[in-house]
């Protein structure tokens, strides 16, 4: 990969989309508030960056005594040069990540908490900084803009509290109908305002193709400014490059001490619970950047279409199927476009290695580690922790530290996890959730019932 150079691109990055360098419209290409702010690009790719910038070597010697929103400004700073002055950048990273992403040691491995935001959930690291971001970028806009958004959970909650007040947007939030849990349909269905609820009979690939295909119709383009805040967007996914950073910095740290079992100055390597692959996407972003990360597991439910390629060398997207892993139920994942448009196969198997693990191992691990060390993992984040089992990866007897990120707070899937393990703790910012009664519109899955309703 290219290092990214300053003066070829005069301080400012350019978008392009991943089906055609010419961008469909955008010859020279997209400035970073044209592509956040059109979410998807004219001919139905998605952004990414010119090239993918380096931190400047100051930046990486400074790591270890950097502190959290000082990196975060330093990581999202080259990729909205030129359109976000440095101070507003600054007030957005500390208005947007004004809670902690902890790096704890449970047993013989290392979780990166990323679940401590007010929707408990990692996605709120992206939504809040859209959000701000957002109303920034249209400032003195007349014109309001709609949202639309597809979630097979997290994401349609953390958009919903990111965006909900916010004057000027509206948003419209499709979700698989009975396949998120209660707490999550609370979360995206129960604010009201501003945010609109659409349950749509289907799995979480046909409320995605929905959404795209409702971005490619002409009529409601004319009718309406639209944006997106899923994974599709980029504004969504560079904040998320942050926390694989910090969690960096952190891992180095510790390892100097005497109450930690890695070898001194080993980089760190994640394992990344994985469906639509946003989040693996950020954390290879964070890679390219310069950030010392060693390498990444990229663990899958049974929708294995990512693992099956990095295996076989084939992109076979297929319907997804149900698991209790319900927000990676995804067979067709929107962010491999992005991997590959960025890295090719063989590059991609140098540095990610892929698996999948059943709903078997997912309760089973989730029950035994509880039983070991009394904590809670979601099944989201249990996914992960299993998928290191089943590639025999232990801290204990691999001087190299790896990382699961911990994705949801397990309260959020009491459901699935207390009968496994008893009462879980539950935070206040879920506790509040539970009184909201959800409000929603039913549809098929076809774009003239959506179109009707918004």
């Amino acid at each position: 990969m290219k290092k990214f150079d300053r003066k070829r691109y005069d301080a400012v990055m350019k978008y392009y989309s991943t089906k055609s360098k010419i961008m469909g419209g955008f010859k020279d290409g997209a400035s970073f508030a044209t592509a956040a702010l059109t979410g998807l690009a004219p001919d139905g790719g998605l952004f990414v960056p010119a090239e993918i910038p380096r931190y400047p070597k100051a930046v990486i010697t400074s790591f270890l005594k950097m502190a959290f929103h000082d990196i975060a400004v330093e990581t999202i700073k080259p990729f909205v040069e030129g359109e976000v002055p440095i101070s507003t950048l600054e007030d957005i990273v500390q208005s947007a990540f004004n809670f902690p992403a902890p790096l704890a040691a449970v047993g013989d491995r290392l979780v990166l908490e990323l679940f401590h935001g007010p929707t408990a959930a990692f996605k709120d690291f992206g939504a809040r900084f859209m959000a701000l971001t957002f109303s920034f970028l249209r400032r003195g806009e007349d014109k309001p803009l709609r949202i639309l958004v597809a979630t097979s959970g997290d994401t349609g909650g953390a958009v919903a509290d990111g965006f909900f007040g916010v004057e000027g947007v509206f948003v419209t939030v499709l979700y698989p109908q009975g396949r998120v849990s209660p707490l999550q349909e609370r979360q995206i269905a129960g604010l009201g305002g501003n945010i609109e609820a659409i349950a749509v009979q289907g799995g979480f690939d046909d409320c995605q193709r929905l959404v795209k295909a409702a971005f490619m119709n002409e009529s409601l383009k004319k009718r309406m400014v639209l944006s997106s805040a899923n994974s599709i967007n980029v504004a969504r996914l560079i904040p998320q490059a942050v926390y694989y950073a910090a969690a960096s910095a952190d891992a180095l740290k510790r390892s100097v001490s005497d109450h930690w079992r890695w070898r001194s100055n080993s980089p760190i390597s994640f394992c990344v619970p994985s469906g639509n692959f946003g989040n693996l996407t950020a954390g290879l972003y964070a890679y390219a950047m310069g950030v010392p990360i060693k390498r990444f597991v990229a663990a899958t439910n049974i929708n294995k279409t990512v693992p099956e390629y990095l295996q076989t060398g084939i992109y076979s997207p297929r319907e997804s199927q149900k698991t209790l892993s319900t927000a990676m139920d995804v067979g067709a994942p929107n962010n491999f476009d992005r991997m590959t448009a960025h890295w090719s196969l063989e590059t991609l198997r140098k540095i990610i290695d892929g698996v999948w693990v059943s709903d078997e191992d997912t309760q089973r691990i989730i029950a035994d580690v509880h039983e070991k060390y009394d904590y809670f993992l979601d099944p989201h984040t249990a996914v992960g922790w299993a998928g290191l089992d089943k590639l025999n990866i232990r801290s204990v007897m691999n001087p190299d530290p790896y990382a699961v990120l911990a994705t949801a707070h397990p309260a959020k899937f009491a459901e699935i996890v207390e009968p496994l393990t008893g009462p879980i703790p539950v935070p206040l910012v879920i506790q509040n959730v539970m009184s909201r009664e959800p409000r929603s519109k039913t549809i098929p899955a076809d774009l003239d019932a959506l179109l009707e309703v918004i």
